[in-house]
């Protein structure tokens, strides 16, 4: 197994020599791809320092845009072409370690070549050549995904996170605040989820078995760990604004804030054992770790009560916003009946129905008379009429304590609800649905 193991380390050596020669005879650009060599190879131990500053340099707001996607190139295609879980982890340390220290420009073409290429879809990655590599290439897989969701949530927040700097704080305070503590509701629903996925993927990246206890594996753990107490920090004062805001939000909101609030109670405790687990660690050492606290239980009673209470939001159709003037209600006075108009509506009157008993039968059939109009309890003066691009479709009058409700439905869906006393309109409301 030690002849193995040795024969492995030499053949690693022999291919990193190979590749910066070849770097040096037929590179454009020798100097990036032996410094990217040098920084991931074979060798357990993580990169040295010298070679990623001058990876730094050449991903700088100095350099071209196109040196940069060449970097990112070079990077992305000694990830695919490895199976060595060393050579991976390595690419990846250098891959988070420029996103933290170098340029935004770095992470601009990272996004961009992201969405193109994936370039840290690692899923189906297995070094099978010992025990130790299975449980090695297992948290590989994990660091990628939490490097991948960190990009995802530069790109909801339109921030890096790990970049932000909390303002001082002001007399009293023992902190700053993060931006999550002044975001309006629609921002913050949007945000949180984000922030608690990327806290779910970094407290993936526990190691567990022999990963625990490598070096290499512990180095970028710490980078890790760094990033958890700024997460952590913006969720938390996020949970805090949402609180505030929890009581003024409709129902369809007030529901995603439920579910935020919830898994934001389980993720500190997840993330409390994650610490517990970092704490046993020889990394610990140079780590304050923060004073985790859940938040209070007993407020989801109160949540969910308002939720079922809380008022619902309905959409207005576009037509009705294109064209206001359907929702205006205006009143119309009629005419005054004349007197010959009233003498003439006397004679068209039909004379009362005589007895069965003395009632001729007709061979011939009548048309029947039209149904006459429902009767109203309000003066001709005070109908309530609706503009010409508006259909009435009925009326339904209610008396309640001495006064006549009248409720009409039009089309489009709106509803007029008018109160009067008697004979004359007091107050009208307009309602659109």
């Amino acid at each position: 197994m030690g002849t193995l193991q040795t024969w492995r380390k030499a053949y690693g050596a022999l291919k990193d020599h190979t590749t910066v020669g070849l770097a040096h005879v037929n590179s454009d650009f020798k100097d990036v791809d032996v410094a990217i060599v040098k920084a991931t190879n074979h060798v357990e131990c993580p990169p040295k320092d010298r070679h990623l500053r001058k990876i730094l340099v050449y991903t700088s707001a100095m350099r071209p845009r196109a040196d940069v996607a060449y970097c990112i190139h070079a990077l992305a295609r000694r990830l695919a072409k490895t199976h060595n879980w060393t050579v991976a982890l390595k690419t990846l340390i250098v891959i988070h370690r420029t996103l933290r220290e170098g340029d935004p420009t770095f992470r601009e073409e990272l996004l961009n070549f992201q969405q193109r290429g994936h370039v840290l879809q690692m899923s189906n990655f297995k070094d099978d050549s010992s025990p130790i590599a299975w449980d090695c290439s297992a948290w590989v897989r994990t660091y990628a995904l939490f490097l991948e969701e960190r990009l995802e949530c530069f790109r909801v927040l339109k921030y890096d996170i790990e970049g932000e700097r909390l303002p001082k704080p002001a007399q009293g305070q023992e902190k700053g605040y993060s931006r999550t503590r002044e975001l309006p509701s629609e921002e913050l629903l949007e945000q949180l989820p984000a922030l608690q996925q990327l806290l779910y993927r970094l407290i993936g990246c526990r190691p567990e078995g022999v990963a625990l206890g490598n070096y290499v594996i512990q180095y970028a753990l710490a980078l890790v760990l760094k990033e958890s107490f700024k997460i952590y920090c913006a969720i938390n004062d996020g949970i805090i604004n949402l609180i505030d805001k929890f009581f003024d939000m409709p129902r369809h909101e007030a529901i995603k804030a439920l579910d935020i609030y919830k898994r934001a109670g389980q993720q500190a405790m997840n993330l409390s054992d994650f610490y517990g687990v970092c704490k046993g660690l020889e990394l610990a050492r140079n780590f304050q770790f923060p004073v985790l606290r859940e938040p209070p239980q007993s407020f989801l009673v109160t949540m969910e009560e308002y939720i079922k209470e809380a008022p619902r939001i309905v959409s207005v159709p576009i037509e009705t916003l294109d064209y206001p003037e359907r929702l205006m209600l205006t009143y119309k006075q009629e005419d005054e009946p004349s007197a010959s108009e009233d003498a003439q509506d006397s004679a068209n009157e039909t004379p009362p129905p005589l007895p069965l008993d003395d009632a001729v039968v007709s061979t011939t059939e009548t048309p029947s008379p039209p149904m006459p109009p429902p009767p109203s309890s309000l003066e001709s003066d005070d109908l309530l009429v609706t503009s010409a691009s508006l259909i009435e479709l009925f009326v339904v009058y209610l008396e309640f304590d001495g006064y006549c409700f009248g409720i009409s439905l039009f089309v489009p869906i709106v509803t007029s609800i008018f109160v009067v006393s008697g004979a004359k309109c007091t107050n009208w409301l307009c309602i659109s649905n």
